[in-house]
C-alpha cells in the first residue's frame, strides 16, 4: 500500500509539486464550478477556458513561456470572452448557447494557430494539456495565490454570490454596487481557469471545475454542502489521477479529469439526491 499510494510522492519531488499544484487548482475551481452550475453557466465556463488560450498564446509569442505574460494575456482574453458572450446574448436575437459555442470554437482555433506560428508540437501539447508534472515554483505560488484569493472571496461574499445566483434582480434592487458581485464572480472564474490552464491545459481546465460540482449536486441540495463535497471530490480525483498516471504511464491531466468523470457517473447512479437509484426509491407519483 505504501508503494502504491505514498511512495510516488515521497520519492519524487515532481510528484509532490504536481499534487500541491493540483490540490490548489481543485480548492479554487470546485467552488466556482458549483456556482456556475447553480447559475446554469456551465457552458460559459467552457467558453472562458477556451477563450484564455489565444490570450496566453499572445503572451507566449511576445515573451516565450513566461508565466507572467501568459497569465496576463489569458486574463484579458478570458474576461473579454466572458463579457462578449454575455453581451451577444443580451443585445442580439441569438441564443446564449449558440454564442458560447461560437466563442469557444473561435478561441480554440485562434489559440492553436497562434501557438503554431512560433512553437513546436510540444509547446502546443503544453497549452492544450498542461504541464502538471513540470510545474515550476513560481507557478505553484501563482496557483496557491489564486486558490487563497478565491477561498477568501467566498468566505466574505458567499451570501451575495448565492443571492446573485438565485435572485439577481433582488440584489440589483438592494443597491447599485451590488451589480459588481456578478463581475467579481466572473473575475474569480477567469482566474481559476487560468490556474487550471497552467496545470491541466486549456482542454482540461474546465473539467476539474464542473465535473466535481456536478457530482456533488447528487449528494446534497444545500449550496454550502455542494461546495464542500465538490472540493472533496476534486481533491480526491486529482490525487487518484496522479497516482494512476504515475503507475500506468498515462497522461496526468486527462487521468485526473477521468477520475472526476468516474465520480460523476457514480454520483449520477447512486447519489442521495435525484440520482437514478434515488428516483427508483421514491414512491410512485412523488417528485424527486
Amino acid at each position: 500500500m505504501h508503494d502504491l499510494l505514498i511512495a510516488p510522492f515521497a520519492d519524487y519531488a515532481f510528484m509532490r509539486k504536481a499534487l500541491i499544484g493540483a490540490i490548489a487548482v481543485a480548492l479554487g475551481a470546485a467552488p466556482i464550478g458549483a456556482f456556475l452550475i447553480l447559475r446554469r453557466m456551465s457552458l460559459t465556463g467552457d467558453a472562458i477556458a477556451h477563450g484564455i488560450l489565444p490570450g496566453a498564446a499572445v503572451g507566449y509569442l511576445l515573451a516565450g513561456l513566461s508565466l507572467t505574460a501568459m497569465t496576463l494575456g489569458g486574463l484579458v482574453a478570458g474576461m473579454a470572452v466572458a463579457l462578449g458572450a454575455a453581451a451577444v446574448s443580451r443585445r442580439t436575437a441569438q441564443r446564449e448557447d449558440a454564442s458560447l459555442a461560437a466563442f469557444t470554437l473561435i478561441s480554440l482555433a485562434a489559440g492553436v494557430m497562434l501557438v503554431s506560428l512560433r512553437g513546436s508540437s510540444l509547446d502546443l501539447l503544453h497549452f492544450l494539456f498542461g504541464s502538471v508534472l513540470a510545474l515550476p515554483d513560481d507557478a505553484l505560488v501563482l496557483l496557491a495565490a489564486i486558490a487563497t484569493v478565491t477561498l477568501l472571496a467566498f468566505a466574505l461574499l458567499f451570501r451575495l454570490f448565492v443571492t446573485d445566483a438565485l435572485d439577481p434582480s433582488f440584489l440589483r434592487r438592494v443597491g447599485p454596487r451590488t451589480g459588481l458581485v456578478h463581475y467579481a464572480f466572473l473575475a474569480l472564474a477567469v482566474l481559476n481557469l487560468i490556474a487550471g490552464f497552467h496545470a491541466l491545459g486549456t482542454l482540461m481546465a474546465v473539467g476539474i471545475m464542473i465535473l466535481p460540482a456536478a457530482a456533488a449536486r447528487f449528494w446534497t441540495r444545500s449550496v454550502g454542502a455542494v461546495v464542500v463535497v465538490a472540493v472533496v471530490i476534486a481533491v480526491l480525483s486529482c490525487a487518484t489521477g496522479l497516482i494512476l498516471a504515475f503507475h500506468l504511464d498515462l497522461q496526468p491531466s486527462a487521468t485526473m479529469i477521468l477520475c472526476s468523470g468516474v465520480a460523476y457517473v457514480v454520483s449520477l447512479l447512486a447519489g442521495r439526491e435525484g440520482s437514478v437509484m434515488a428516483r427508483r426509491r421514491l414512491p410512485s407519483g412523488v417528485p424527486a
